[in-house]
């Protein structure tokens, strides 16, 4: 069976899937996107990847009109039509097709696409036992990454940086020198038994692999402080880690060429990962 697509509102072979060529995302990442993970054929955490697709579309004036029930429904059938277990869902949604110009167009539809990709979340499992290597490098994205738009041009720069470094991924620093978030994860540290993670604001993406650590660290009773740390405190860190959809939670054991804490996974990110692969398995039954 060909891998399928959804292009608004109809099933295609990928090789066939298009949008028009004036589609204002493709001519202004004028779109918004969330990438879901798919284990065990369920999709993981994907009411809270409806309500930021939702809040988004509120900040930026689009009007999806197709219910969470339907867009659900729709989620399921390709998910179902691909006959992938573990996968990635990816959905794009711009604002639609029109004559090119920067304004809003009158009464524009929106337009929805929807891909799955085979997954293999067991490379996970290796990686938290042996940790990842992040690079620096300083944060060009505009304003309000607090977004999840499609204009990801500073994040496959970074992304490409850190490919070229043999990294996992690259921090994004801001000028004062306070570490942000990941090229497309966010980013911790560990000191003295404290969880540190910069504040949600229009600098970070407010992750949902984000959120999820949080609710059960704080359910485990483990002490989080929601702060800007730099990356002098990354660097004499005694662990860091990185959480994201794809990951969902890896040590950090290298930031560019320095070791971090020992250098190898310490007991906080081996807790913190035992707790995101219980949450897992209760959602959707899958196991590493």
């Amino acid at each position: 069976m060909p891998q399928l697509a959804y292009v608004d509102g109809r099933l295609t072979p990928l090789r066939d899937a298009h949008v028009h060529v004036e589609d204002r995302g493709l001519q202004f990442a004028d779109a918004l996107y969330e990438v879901t993970a798919v284990l065990n054929g369920k999709m993981l955490d994907w009411p809270h990847h409806i309500a930021r697709l939702r809040r988004n579309c509120a900040a930026l004036f689009i009007d999806f009109a197709m219910s969470d029930a339907a867009l659900t429904l729709q989620a399921r059938r390709l998910i179902a039509v691909n006959g992938q277990a573990d996968a990635l869902l990816y959905l794009q949604l711009s604002r639609g097709t029109a004559k090119r110009d920067h304004g809003f167009p009158a009464n524009p539809r929106p337009t929805l696409v929807m891909t799955v990709r085979r997954f293999d979340f067991h490379q996970r499992t290796a990686q938290q036992k042996t940790g990842v290597k992040v690079i620096t490098v300083n944060d060009m994205r505009w304003r309000r990454v607090d977004m999840k738009t499609t204009g990801l041009l500073a994040n496959v720069l970074a992304k490409q940086d850190a490919r070229a470094a043999g990294a996992f991924e690259a921090w994004l620093v801001a000028p004062d020198n306070t570490v942000r978030e990941g090229g497309s994860t966010n980013a911790y540290i560990v000191k003295a038994g404290r969880l540190i993670t910069h504040p949600l604001s229009e600098s970070i993406l407010p992750g949902i692999a984000r959120a999820t650590l949080l609710r059960l660290a704080r359910e485990a009773q483990i002490p989080i402080d929601e702060r800007p740390f730099s990356l002098a405190e990354a660097l004499a860190a005694d662990e860091a880690l990185l959480t994201s959809t794809t990951a969902p939670l890896l040590p950090v054991v290298r930031i560019d060429e320095n070791a971090i804490g020992t250098g190898s996974p310490g007991p906080m990110a081996s807790r913190l990962a035992a707790l995101v692969s219980a949450e897992i398995t209760a959602q959707t039954g899958w196991r590493p």
